[in-house]
């Protein structure tokens, strides 16, 4: 099966997301905001800022015109920060209309958009009618970029309302070292792939304070348990939370150096300022944000989320990170289930 594809973003994700649908024998458009970027995928197939090392086929295409990029295309993939999301669709809508296409749209990025508290697909569902799209499918697990670009065994899931379009996207991405199961859990994987970035920034944290691996454990075991309560909140299926995109993302975003996420976590736990991670990170910490919108969820909702809490204040309060764990290992004992 091959078809044309839209990949809009191209970090190190995007990228290497799209690098993998034209191995796999699609035609591919990757579109960025940032012209210079465009220049060097398609002169040099390199994409220096995000992915070091890496040659991307000769056949994958850039583009900075969004026309360009969705001109034939059957399946868009959003693969921008959160934050830009509503944006990017919105923009995709207005080209869509002149195209007069409806593509099926994919997405793989994870957060929960600042103030409205929505997740991505509903975002995409409400800047983009159903006149001119199809199913909506989100593609999550535990995958960092870095090992799928060395052809790295990687399993994900693809969640979708449709069950039909969530095979299609699954037919479109598995290949001998990308693995890709279906899931009718939207809810569950969004939430999921957003909140594990909160807890990677903890472990980091952890682990640039000295701790240990029974530290970092417990950190992902606990955080878990309030990310699947604010799930089940909204209706999630609980098993979503021990399959990939629940406990299989925890674990690789929040041991793993390849983690913006735990990088930005280990230099807050050194003693750099919230301020200095962003400055010298480069790159969209997703985890930061999607803190903040968890944190006001949760409270919104009921649902007692205590590591949340404590990051949030270590965040957004100034609190000092040791007082923040004492807090939280003294609180009143209580039964694990």
């Amino acid at each position: 099966m091959s078809e044309k594809i839209a990949v809009l973003g191209a970090g190190s994700w995007g990228s290497i997301l799209a690098n993998l649908l034209d191995e796999n024998g699609n035609e591919v458009s990757l579109w960025s905001y940032n012209p210079d970027q465009v220049k060097e995928l398609n002169e040099k197939h390199t994409n220096t800022h995000y992915i070091k090392d890496f040659t991307y086929s000769e056949t994958l295409k850039a583009y900075s015109d969004l026309k360009q990029a969705l001109t034939d295309a059957t399946t868009v993939l959003f693969v921008v920060p959160t934050k830009a999301v509503r944006s990017v669709a919105s923009d995709t809508k207005a080209v869509l209309e002149e195209l007069h296409t409806k593509p099926q749209l994919i997405h793989a990025s994870k957060g929960i958009e600042q103030g409205t508290y929505k997740r991505v697909s509903e975002i995409l569902a409400e800047e983009i009618p159903a006149d001119l799209r199809k199913s909506i499918t989100v593609l999550s697990g535990p995958s960092h970029a870095e090992d799928v670009a060395k052809r790295d065994i990687t399993l994900v899931t693809a969640a979708s309302a449709d069950l039909d379009a969530a095979k299609h996207v699954q037919q479109l991405f598995m290949n001998r070292y990308f693995r890709v199961y279906t899931n009718s859990d939207v809810i569950g994987v969004e939430i999921a792939a957003a909140l594990k970035n909160i807890i990677a920034l903890g472990t980091g944290a952890l682990n640039g304070l000295g701790y240990g691996d029974n530290a970092k454990a417990a950190l992902m075991t606990r955080g878990l348990a309030e990310i699947s309560r604010l799930g089940a909140s909204f209706g999630a299926n609980p098993q979503t939370f021990t399959g990939l995109a629940g406990v299989g993302d925890i674990i690789v975003t929040g041991t793993s150096q390849n983690s913006r996420n735990y990088r930005a976590g280990d230099e807050l736990g050194k003693g750099q300022t919230l301020d200095e991670v962003i400055d010298t990170m480069g790159m969209v910490i997703e985890g930061v944000a999607t803190t903040k919108a968890a944190y006001e969820l949760s409270k919104q909702r009921g649902v007692e989320m205590p590591i949340t809490e404590a990051i949030y204040q270590v965040l957004y309060e100034g609190k000092d990170i040791r007082k923040a764990i004492s807090d939280l290992m003294m609180r009143e004992g209580r039964s694990e289930f």
